[in-house]
């Protein structure tokens, strides 16, 4: 099977999986992901929304116009980036929202667990040069957990032949990015992104 059929045949298996519903956990399915095998950057989120299910795309939201308002700092263009890179999150499905309250819930450790190999397969078959976890479920894959967003955003590192570059992750929920003092390490992240889209030769 070559790579483009595996890639096929890998998100079929996302879209058809009923892990987590079979465990007890509730969850908004299919699987919501974007984009080509050949990309060379990937982004990873924490999970879709309800809008992201009924859209079929990650990012659909509000928090999706900031992040391309953002992207579109360092000159990425959203219809180009969604149509040739990819776009993935930490859990595939949506997992309702939170009892009692508002917002949507976290996954839990668990439901992580559950969808981890996916994230796995993803990795190794689209190989990016590039990674950008968005938000602290996706970051703590790839940094250490006692740090805090203020000493990651804004830096990077290379792991396993690849870039990774940190975002915060950009929900209005989300009060981290509204702080003006945290406004300048955004910027360098921003930087950063575009430095290794031109390195890749994608700006």
């Amino acid at each position: 099977m070559n790579r483009a059929a595996q890639f096929a045949d890998l998100q079929m298996r996302m879209r058809a999986c009923r892990a987590c519903l079979n465990a007890g956990y509730y969850v908004e399915s299919p699987a919501v992901t974007q984009g080509m095998v050949s990309a060379q950057v990937m982004t990873i989120g924490q999970a879709p929304g309800i809008t992201e299910v009924e859209a079929a795309r990650p990012f659909n939201a509000g928090s999706g116009s900031r992040l391309f308002q953002w992207l579109g700092e360092a000159g990425i263009k959203e219809d180009w980036f969604r149509s040739t890179q990819y776009m993935s999150s930490v859990t595939k499905c949506y997992p309702g929202r939170v009892a009692g309250g508002s917002g949507d819930r976290v996954p839990s450790r668990a439901e992580q667990m559950l969808c981890h190999p996916f994230l796995v397969e993803e990795l190794a078959l689209v190989a990016p040069k590039l990674v950008v976890p968005i938000g602290g479920l996706a970051i703590k894959l790839f940094f250490p957990k006692h740090l805090r967003l203020d000493e990651i955003i804004g830096t990077e590192i290379e792991r396993d032949g690849r870039w990774i570059v940190p975002l915060p992750h950009p929900s209005g929920a989300s009060r981290w990015h509204q702080i003006e003092a945290n406004r300048p390490l955004i910027e360098r992240a921003i930087r950063l992104i575009g430095k290794r889209f031109k390195s890749l030769n994608l700006l």
